[in-house]
């Protein structure tokens, strides 16, 4: 199956999202990243996310920190054990594996990478690469522009790696083709806006006008602007996303979420 076969749609022109990413999660659910309980920190942010009349849920990536079948599964327990009801929907980080992400998926856990609302799409994109430094491969940069050009809605995407330097230690495993990657979501003239996990921090940039926006881990922030890897426990966080189209123009509102500020 093609990387877009799979559609999810929502019969409506207005949506209520929230961008979680980076919980980093173990087979322990006691087990600290940092000096972090990550599946602590996952679970306050579901429990918030509950709360906001949620249309769906993406997830950014990097479910796992020690790689272990056992942290999916918690991941998938600490969705199941929330009061979250909307559709919860991913993209692979660099510590995952896409066939265990597609066997805790069904049910509320929906492996679909194209969301169709009325009159504007939601694209999931695959940036694993072979390396922790993320690649689109030219196949599925084909993928995209394909899909594409094939609607006339206006479009947001989401993927896991930044494609733009961010002036810290993460930029040595950013996405080596982010510039590709970003000249065809502009060049088809139909995305409004790009995000992506991988940073566990805020950012705000643009590529010839495109809007790009960088959302917190749930788990642990890293220090901004900072050659060095340098962690800071700010608390759980994740992005809200207002989605509303009118008149063929999609509005794109986000703030992000710090649980503990």
């Amino acid at each position: 199956m093609a990387w877009f076969d799979e559609h999810y749609h929502f019969n409506r022109s207005s949506l209520r999202v929230a961008h979680i990413t980076d919980s980093h999660l173990f087979a322990d659910p006691n087990a600290e990243y940092f000096n972090v309980n990550t599946a602590a920190h996952f679970a306050q942010a579901l429990a918030h996310m509950a709360t906001q009349s949620l249309d769906a849920v993406i997830f950014g990536g990097d479910l796992t920190q020690d790689h272990s079948f056992e942290s999916y599964l918690l991941f998938a327990e600490l969705i199941n054990n929330a009061d979250l009801t909307c559709p919860v929907f991913w993209v692979p980080g660099n510590h995952d594996e896409i066939a265990m992400l597609n066997r805790i998926s069904g049910g509320q856990i929906v492996s679909a990478k194209r969301i169709i609302a009325q009159g504007f799409e939601l694209l999931l994109i695959n940036s694993k690469g072979p390396t922790p430094a993320g690649w689109v491969s030219s196949e599925h940069l084909n993928e995209i522009a394909d899909c594409l050009a094939s609607s006339q809605s206006q479009h947001v995407v989401f993927c896991h790696h930044n494609p733009l330097a961010i002036n810290g230690y993460l930029d040595k495993h950013m996405l080596e083709n982010g510039p590709q990657l970003l000249n065809v979501l502009v060049n088809s003239a139909n995305v409004a806006a790009l995000l992506h996990g991988h940073v566990h921090n805020h950012y705000t940039q643009t590529f010839r006008e495109l809007s790009i926006y960088a959302t917190p881990a749930s788990s642990v922030q890293f220090t901004k602007n900072c050659p060095q890897w340098q962690q800071e426990n700010h608390g759980p966080a994740y992005r809200m996303l207002h989605l509303t189209t009118q008149d063929n123009a999609l509005t794109v509102k986000t703030d992000v979420v710090w649980l503990n500020a």
